[in-house]
């Protein structure tokens, strides 16, 4: 009896699990038995051996890619340490030849208990993102900065404190003053305003969020240790934080060119007082100015156009500083 051709019942998925694929082939290299994974596997021996590219792998571990909280150099180095700069880290190269200025910057960071790192020639050039480290980077610490509120309340306690006095020119001094800072983008600029208005004796310093400054380790140094124990805060709208320094009793004097008063002449000095200076080249923005309660220059020459930003600040600091001096007096 002959045997019935063709599909039989039930057969349709019977060998189907046989049929399926097994996908794409893999790479010669990725398979162990083929000589061109025996030589993916030398090539990268090989690379990880470079030193270049071992310096870099190293470098990598410990570097965050911005060097904005970064100071390189003996002579940079040695006065963030001194002026007091918080810091976290010291790298520094190896088989370095040392000076009396290595010398001194190992002993003060020894001393404040900061992390010593150790690092060859390219490791250093990796972190830096330059040759022109001299040897030594110092890793900063970020800045803590206060909010509007702080700075406010620990101005108005200090104010309330000296009203208790009996000397009139201790109350008068302890009158609240801040400067703030209307598009003022110099990190060195700022390091610079902190330092005038620590010497004049203001409470702090504004700064706005967006188009401006922070306080990064070039500011810490050119404010020779100021940014220490002054204040500093960022808000998101500099006009709205003006207004409500206005809300508890503070004039506003924006510092312009084409101010209709003098700077130390504008009546506000004695009183709680914010100072607000803009750009060297824009100067104070529309709303801002429009927040102020008068507009005050300095008087200069008509060969110079405009004046420093850090040179502006400790002119009108001084100025305020003055008028209250001379009201304690009268």
């Amino acid at each position: 009896m002959a045997l019935k051709k063709g599909p039989t019942k039930g057969s349709g998925g019977k060998h189907r699990n046989a049929l399926r694929g097994k996908g794409p082939t893999p790479k010669a290299e990725d398979r162990v038995y083929h000589k061109a994974y025996a030589a993916k596997k030398a090539a990268d021996r090989r690379k990880m051996s470079d030193p270049r590219l071992a310096a870099r792998r190293r470098a990598d571990k410990f570097s965050t890619g911005n060097t904005t909280d970064l100071v390189f150099g003996r002579n940079s180095v040695l006065e963030a340490l001194r002026v007091g700069v918080p810091s976290n880290t010291l790298y520094m190269m190896s088989r370095i030849e040392h000076d009396d200025r290595t010398r001194e910057i190992v002993k003060i960071a020894g001393a404040r208990g900061l992390r010593m790192m150790e690092a060859d020639r390219l490791e250093m050039d990796r972190i830096a993102r330059s040759g022109n480290h001299q040897g030594v980077i110092l890793k900063v610490e970020p800045y803590q900065y206060s909010s509007l509120a702080e700075l406010a309340d620990r101005a108005d306690k200090k104010s309330r404190a000296m009203e208790a006095a009996n000397s009139a020119a201790a109350r008068i001094s302890a009158r609240p003053l801040f400067i703030a800072l209307d598009g003022v983008t110099d990190p060195q600029n700022l390091g610079a305003v902190i330092r005038s208005a620590a010497a004049f004796g203001a409470n702090g310093v504004i700064l706005p969020e967006r188009r401006s400054a922070s306080v990064t380790a070039a500011a810490w140094k050119v404010s020779a240790g100021a940014a220490a124990h002054l204040p500093v805060c960022r808000v998101v709208n500099l006009t709205k934080a003006i207004e409500a320094l206005k809300a508890r009793g503070y004039y506003v004097v924006g510092l312009d060119g084409g101010g209709d008063k003098l700077v130390g002449e504008t009546g506000f000095e004695t009183d709680p007082l914010v100072v607000v200076l803009g750009s060297e080249g824009k100067g104070l923005s529309r709303l801002v100015r429009e927040a102020c309660d008068a507009i005050a220059g300095i008087p200069i020459s008509s060969q110079v156009e405009s004046l420093n930003a850090s040179v502006a600040a400790g002119i009108s600091l001084y100025a305020v500083a003055n008028e209250r001096r001379k009201a304690a007096d009268r």
